[in-house]
């Protein structure tokens, strides 16, 4: 890939894990245009893949979210179990468990069949791309691709460098994040939980310090954030918010609250009770809240319809361009 090219129908890209995440991901690849090699690891992995696909499809199509139809894009989709399938890509992105062994496994069997110029890619949330990239032949061409779920209707994105990234890799990739809808983060330096990892499992931290302390019930934090912050979130980011709502204060509010924040840095008794018990919250009906099959569908359904309502709406009201952007548009 001396000449990275640009448009995604021009670009075949690979993508190895065809879960639950990776099937969103394959299909905000196929409504982008790119022509998709999709890779069970292990057999049992084909099992409901291309039925998932096609709903998530239909899915985007029903909504506006897809501009080609449905059948094109499946036209363009290969699933197989076969590694050697990746040999034309240009990119591939590893979509499996957050376990070392089984991404060396899965790396070592792309390497083994694609050429020297593939970017290798991750949708690791949680490991570093510096160690990562230590287990492929080339490092210079591996990087980190954080989606969200579902990846076809959010805009999120983190593009992260381990120690070794080439940055044009990291370039060419944070720019055609944008033909995925994506309004990309490009972190230079590689740093455990990238940023929006770091951010919510602070967040995540107090909140599970609030409830076994009883301060606060599950029901009352989870109404306190979503109808505070989510009532501005999509349109503006923290430090936006700080200068929206003016400065006066801060200072005083930091150094009266900051003492007061939980800095454990043990697992919350209470997620710990629910992972030995094998909660999977709504995948098995058994979480921090209980649910029935009823209440977890609606909660699917709803999550689904807000996610469209969101990506749409978040088009709306783009951030506004700085000086410095005006300038050179």
């Amino acid at each position: 890939m001396d000449t990275l090219k640009t448009k995604p129908a021009d670009i075949e890209v690979g993508v190895v894990g065809i879960g639950l995440m990776g099937s969103s991901i394959i299909v905000s690849l196929l409504a982008s245009g790119h022509h998709v090699k999709a890779i069970a690891p292990i057999p049992n992995d084909l099992e409901g893949a291309e039925k998932r696909i096609t709903e998530h499809l239909l899915a985007c199509s029903q909504t506006g979210l897809l501009k080609d139809s449905v059948s094109s894009c499946l036209n363009r989709l290969d699933i197989s179990i076969e590694y050697n399938r990746l040999s034309n890509s240009s990119l591939v992105l590893e979509c499996v468990v957050e376990d070392i062994d089984i991404k060396s496994q899965v790396y070592k069997k792309i390497t083994d069949v694609v050429p020297a110029s593939t970017v290798i890619a991750s949708n690791t949330s949680a490991i570093s791309i510096t160690l990562l990239q230590k287990l492929v032949s080339i490092p210079e061409r591996f990087i980190g691709i954080h989606w969200a779920e579902p990846g076809y209707a959010t805009r999120f994105m983190e593009i992260t460098c381990g120690n070794v990234t080439n940055s044009r890799y990291a370039d060419w990739v944070f720019n055609l994040a944008h033909y995925w809808g994506k309004e990309p983060t490009l972190l230079r330096k590689d740093m455990r939980g990238f940023i929006a990892n770091r951010l919510m499992y602070a967040v995540y931290r107090e909140i599970f310090y609030l409830v076994e302390n009883s301060k606060t019930t599950m029901d009352d934090a989870d109404k306190a954030f979503r109808y505070d912050v989510g009532s501005w979130i999509t349109l503006m980011g923290i430090f936006r918010r700080i200068d929206f709502t003016g400065l006066a204060d801060q200072k005083e509010i930091f150094k009266n609250l900051f003492p007061q924040l939980s800095n454990s840095d043990n697992v919350p008794g209470i997620m710990q009770k629910i992972v030995d018990g094998n909660g999977r919250g709504i995948q098995n009906l058994y979480g921090l809240y209980s649910y029935t099959s009823t209440e977890a569908k609606e909660w699917e359904d709803a999550f689904a319809a807000f996610n469209k309502d969101i990506f749409l709406l978040a088009s709306l009201h783009p951030a506004p361009l700085s000086e410095k952007e005006r300038v050179s548009a």
